[in-house]
Parts: C-alpha cells; structure tokens; sequence
C-alpha cells in the first residue's frame, strides 16, 4: 500500500511539474511571430497520437519521422524567443529596486513629452537581461547619466549622433547612434517607417522595451517581446512602462523585498497599462 501511495505521488508530481512548463512555455510563445508553429505543431502531435492509438503503422511511422525534423525546425524558428526565455530565467536583479526603477521611468516619459511637443524622432531601448549591444550593429559609447536633458541633445536633429538608437541600462545612456536589426515580419502597416520596424525588429530578438517617437507625427509608440503599439498619450506610456519594469518580478529586487517586509507593508501596486488604441500582434 505504501508503494502505491508513492507510486501515485510521485505520479501526480510529474504530471504537475509537465503541466507547469508546459502552460508558462505557452504562455510565453501566445503571439510571437512562430506562434502558428506551435499550433501546427501540437495539431500534428495529436495526430501521430491518433495513429499509434488507432495503429495506423504506415501513418505513424511517417509521422514519427516527420515529428523529428520539425522537432529540429522547431529550435531554429524559436531561436530568438528561446533566447529571451533563457536569459529571463537566469536573470536575478538583487539592487534593483521598485524607487530606482520609477525614477528611470520618469527619465524615459518626461524625454517623451519633451520631444513630441518639439516634434523630434528617437529610438530609445531599455535594456533588461539580454545585453542589446549583441544585438545592434553599431553603436557610438556614452556611458553617462541618463537624463531628460541628454537624451535631447542626443536627438537633436543637428547633432553627429542623433540617427540611430540610444541603449538606456539602469540609470545610465550606454550607446547612441546604434543600428537595431529591421523586423522581417510581413503583417506590418506599410505605413511604419524604419524608426518603428526598427524598434519591433529589437524586440522580436530581445526583451528590451523600445520606445520609438515619430518626428512626422509627434506620436509615442512601443515595442516589447514583438508587440508593437501605437499612438499613446504620456500617461499611457508611464504605465507602460511600470507595469514592465516595477509590476513584474524582475522589477522588484530583494532588497526592495526585505525592506517591504520589515516596514510590514506592502508598497501599493502601480495602475496598470491602459488597453491600447493600436495594436499589431506579432
């Protein structure tokens, strides 16, 4: 009786552990540009599931074979998104606090305001876990203090580095005048300029947040882990941005952890981002 009940817990615990991984890597792949793969993929697992129930040997056979090539297609295609997960889950911010993210925060949305009201374009990245400079082609280094101020001398029109994006890490401008690699994706509006395919082309490869302003239109935009929105209002942007880099887990270090703790409250949870006007999924 004593085996059975740990036959059956340790059942139960296998099944739980798959059933875990399996839903976050789902929720994790829901919208990325290879998203149909994954449809197809688990369509076609049915089937050869089907088959070998059925014992259709010749179908089984072919598709046994067929599942072990898209097996390999499969890492090829997911190659960025796999990436990005990885470097998600071995990233542990320990001095990272919520107080020093807001204040970043506001550096990006004042920046924001500052330029669209001049009707000045900018590509800003803030980077998180995947270093951005693997990513760019180029890049000019600054390493200073990130503050509104900079960032519009940076993308002053006549100055020799405005072209191109500035990488933002932490409170710090680390590159100007970069190259993002331009998105490959067919489903965008013709109407995006390079500034915004540059932006979601970062973003397929990464899991930077790019904030892109249009100098034509004066309007905010932003791209993360491939989703592209346009046309937002300043407010819209700042709880963008919270909700990504103070809402989320790795926005709160430990230290900000134990300090909530020990003042026996918690810090009040930001509002969170308004549902877009424009959205193209990826």
């Amino acid at each position: 009786m004593d085996l059975n009940v740990q036959m059956l817990w340790r059942f139960m615990v296998e099944v739980t552990t798959l059933t875990v991984v399996l839903y976050y890597t789902f929720m994790f792949l829901r919208g990325t540009r290879g998203w149909p793969v994954v449809i197809g993929f688990t369509l076609l697992l049915a089937v050869t599931v089907l088959t070998r129930v059925f014992k259709l040997e010749v179908l089984y056979f072919v598709l046994q074979y067929f599942m072990t090539v898209l097996a390999i297609a499969v890492l090829v295609i997911f190659q960025p998104e796999l990436r990005r997960m990885l470097a998600e889950l071995g990233n542990l911010p320990l001095f990272n606090t919520a107080h020093e993210q807001r204040e970043n925060i506001e550096v990006i949305v004042k920046t924001a305001e500052r330029l669209t009201e001049a009707r000045i374009g900018a590509l800003i990245a803030i980077e998180q876990s995947i270093q951005l400079q693997d990513a760019v082609e180029s890049g000019i280094v600054v390493n200073c203090e990130a503050t509104p101020e900079m960032l519009e001398t940076i993308f002053f029109p006549n100055n020799a580095i405005h072209d191109g994006g500035v990488i933002i890490k932490g409170d710090k401008i680390t590159y100007a005048a970069c190259i993002f690699p331009l998105t490959q994706r067919q489903d965008l509006n013709k109407s995006l300029g390079t500034r915004h395919r540059a932006a979601i082309g970062l973003s397929d490869e990464t899991d930077a947040v790019v904030v892109a302003l249009s100098e034509e239109t004066g309007s905010i935009s932003y791209a993360y882990k491939g989703q592209f929105v346009r046309g937002l209002s300043i407010e819209e942007l700042r709880a963008f941005l919270t909700s990504v880099l103070v809402t989320g887990n790795k926005s709160q270090g430990l230290l900000e952890r134990l300090r909530t703790w020990k003042q026996g409250r918690e810090a009040a949870p930001p509002s969170a981002a308004p549902a877009p006007q424009t959205m193209l999924n990826k």
